[in-house]
């Protein structure tokens, strides 16, 4: 306590010819409150600080976000716009040249339109991310299908948070990533965690994770691997990739038949409980052992302790979602909170730790491949109206919906896409089946790609654009608990790179639609005409001000008007956002993942993050810090499984799968299931392990299974490492 006392009285301190700037980090959807320390007489980002009044972290701090700034002025950064001058180099970081920001964006619109006016509008094609403030994803949406009138964009949060926004639209009505805000959570009295290693990948979360127990509460997690958070557990549920459905279903089924139904909250509050009951009476826990390969006791106790506790929350992340069946996943779970009431109040409802900066507001507002702002639905043609005359175009000239990110690659290679146009995403590591999605990006007839770095995406690109950082520029994000928040700018921007935003109403205006571009001069317009249009929507944000977010440290969405303060808690009047009102309990049959070890590929492979580490990499590689932590991918392997392969720690193995191989070194670690094997997935080139990952997709979000495939293992002698 005296330690935090002491930080919180130097934080303040300013050095001359300093100044703080409270913002919040880049990284993932904890959006942690930082103060970034700028040095006035360069302008320039110098350091950081902790902010201990954002109630999301209190100051606390990862890695990741202690080392951010130092991307901001890192010497990789792209400088002017590049041009591809020799397409031999495709592929490569080779063959560029600097040219003008007049001619890098004359040869896209020039491109842009020669390829419409040759193939059709439909050609060119949009994908983004959401590692980018609500305003730039808003208005890459309104981009894609008003500037550049294309059916085709999506984002990369279908490798991320789709089955986690599909799950709790059918479950619940509306796609929030937690019914409660994060300061619940270290006051609820059981936490049941599944496919969350948020030890590592949200580690701000932990000190509230920690108090339950501290408290005399209880930790349940769901993980194939003895992580950090797993070994704290009092009951580690250590399943086999692939198989979370089964467990739901097999907790759910023992809180029926053991009396933890909240039988008045069924009743009165939702649908399918009796089609659920009879399909859950097979999930025994013998019968669900034997899927999972969790001891039955294990289970017995978990479903116990869940339906004892007077107040309980659900969650889960990219181990339950990324699955081809990930929807189901996020729906049973769901179903635990459901069947006990235990959901609609404080301390109590599930939630999902958004892996992205944005990954909660950036699937909102439009750039998803269905959907308008406000989470309005392309296949419903009122909304396409109101987002239509909204926008000030004719309902006939809205683009219908295109499809989600992995078909847009298999779009690329049969030249119904021939032109993409690419920010803040780089698939060419973060994608499945990575031959597949390189040889896609190679197929095109003309590719732009906006980013700082030159990522292992754009040198697959034919012009590159110079983009600014998350410190370079205004905005909102909107966090995992569904908390809008403020990005404030903190340095001008660097050489000549530019803001999204700017980018796009440029050439808008250059392909002849700037008319409905040219009143956006900065994000607060763009914020505001996101408020206008989000009204009415699901996520409406029509009550949200610059000034409200400052004032309260934030607000919760949906906010419809200026007089209302937010929603932090969801459904306290027990009113879900499907038309009767009511939840649904959903009856969801288990079946296993798209691929089943066998034979030829007698391993489950799954992937995941390591705490120094972000999403493809192209960040977090190259902060000296971060990389010296962690400078490869390693393959974690049980000691029984090592032994039976022969093999010794800081061994090479070559690791395959259907789709692919390559080499990795092998950490042996008794904290892993014998039969699977477990790689990080923040490198590029021959150490992406999105090279082996499948594809297989979930028929209602579209994910691919990341997180479970059938894999085998080659012990290479000493000449194929030397040469490897």
């Amino acid at each position: 306590m005296q330690t935090d006392k002491f930080f919180k009285e130097i934080q303040n301190v300013v050095h001359p010819h300093e100044k703080l700037v409270s913002t919040h980090c880049c990284y993932c959807g904890m959006q942690c409150g930082m103060k970034l320390r700028v040095d006035t007489n360069t302008n320039t980002i110098v350091g950081v600080e902790p902010r201990y009044d954002f109630p999301v972290n209190l100051g606390k701090m990862c890695p990741k976000g202690v080392t951010a700034y130092q991307q901001v002025n890192h010497p990789d950064r792209i400088k002017r716009p590049l041009v591809r001058k020799n397409p031999a180099l495709k592929g490569t970081p080779d063959g560029f040249e600097e040219v003008s920001w007049e001619e890098a964006l004359s040869l896209i619109t020039d491109r842009f339109r020669d390829m419409q006016g040759k193939y059709g509008k439909d050609t060119l094609s949009v994908f983004s991310g959401v590692s980018m403030t609500n305003e730039k994803c808003y208005l890459t949406g309104k981009f894609a299908r008003v500037a550049l009138q294309t059916r085709y964009v999506d984002y990369n949060g279908r490798f991320c948070m789709s089955s986690a926004a599909a799950g709790l639209n059918r479950s619940l009505g509306i796609d929030r990533g937690s019914t409660v805000p994060w300061t619940d959570l270290h006051q609820t009295d059981c936490l049941f965690i599944a496919g969350s290693n948020a030890a590592e990948c949200h580690p701000t979360s932990m000190f509230r994770i920690w108090e339950v127990q501290n408290r005399g509460g209880y930790l349940i997690v769901a993980d194939p691997r003895e992580t950090p958070l797993a070994r704290r557990a009092d009951i580690h549920l250590d399943l086999r990739p692939g198989t979370d459905l089964a467990l739901a279903n097999g907790i759910v089924h023992l809180l029926i038949k053991n009396g933890y139904v909240d039988e008045e909250f069924v009743r009165n509050h939702t649908n399918g409980f009796a089609e659920t009951k009879e399909l859950l009476e097979a999930y025994t826990p013998e019968y669900v052992s034997g899927i999972t390969g969790i001891a039955t006791e294990k289970i017995i106790r978990a479903a116990e302790i869940y339906g004892k506790a007077p107040e309980a929350i659900v969650m889960f992340c990219r181990g339950a979602e990324q699955q081809s069946k990930g929807t189901d996943n996020v729906s049973a779970y769901t179903n635990m909170a459901l069947v006990t009431g235990k959901i609609g109040r404080p301390k109590s409802g599930v939630a999902t730790f958004t892996g992205q900066g944005n990954g909660q507001g950036g699937r909102e507002h439009g750039q998803k491949a269905d959907q308008l702002p406000g989470y309005r639905k392309m296949d419903n043609p009122e909304h396409v109206k109101e987002v239509a005359c909204a926008w000030g175009i004719p309902v006939e000239e809205m683009p219908q919906k295109g499809v989600s990110a992995y078909e847009m690659f298999g779009l690329m290679l049969d030249k119904t896409i021939r032109g993409l146009y690419l920010l803040c995403s780089n698939p060419a590591v973060s994608a499945p089946n990575q031959n597949h999605v390189r040889a896609a990006l190679q197929s095109l007839d003309f590719m732009v790609c906006c980013d700082f770095y030159l990522s292992e995406s754009a040198e697959y690109a034919d012009v590159v654009l110079p983009v600014t950082t998350w410190a370079e520029d205004d905005g909102t994000t909107t966090n995992l608990e569904g908390r809008i928040i403020r990005h404030v700018k903190a340095q001008e921007w660097y050489a000549e790179s530019k803001p999204d935003w700017w980018i796009q109403i440029e050439i808008a205006k250059r392909m002849g639609r700037g008319q409905y571009f040219e009143h956006l001069k900065d994000p607060r317009d763009i914020f505001d005409e996101l408020r206008r249009v989000s009204k009415g929507g699901v996520a409406d944000y029509s009550g949200v001000t610059y000034e409200k977010i400052e004032k309260n440290n934030g607000v919760f969405w949906p906010c419809v008007s200026e007089e209302d303060q937010g929603m932090p808690h969801l459904f306290l009047d027990k009113k879900f956002y499907h038309p009767d009102g009511k939840a649904k309990i959903c009856a969801l049959p288990y079946r296993p993942p798209a691929e089943e070890p066998d034979e030829d590929y007698p391993l489950r492979l799954t992937t995941g993050r390591v705490v120094y580490h972000y999403l493809s990499g192209n960040q977090t590689r190259r902060i000296p810090f971060l990389h010296a932590m962690y400078p490869d991918p390693l393959l974690e392997i049980h000691p029984e499984t090592a032994e039976r392969y022969g093999l010794q720690n800081g061994e090479t193995v070559l690791l395959k799968t259907r789709r692919g191989e390559a080499p990795y070194k092998v950490k042996v670690i008794a904290a892993i299931r014998p039969d699977t094997v477990f790689v990080p997935y923040h490198w590029g080139k021959h150490e992406s392990i999105n090279l082996l990952t499948n594809p297989a997709l979930d028929p209602y979000s579209k994910m691919p299974e990341f997180k479970a495939c059938a894999a085998q293992l080659i012990k290479l002698g000493r000449e194929e490492r030397r040469h490897g």
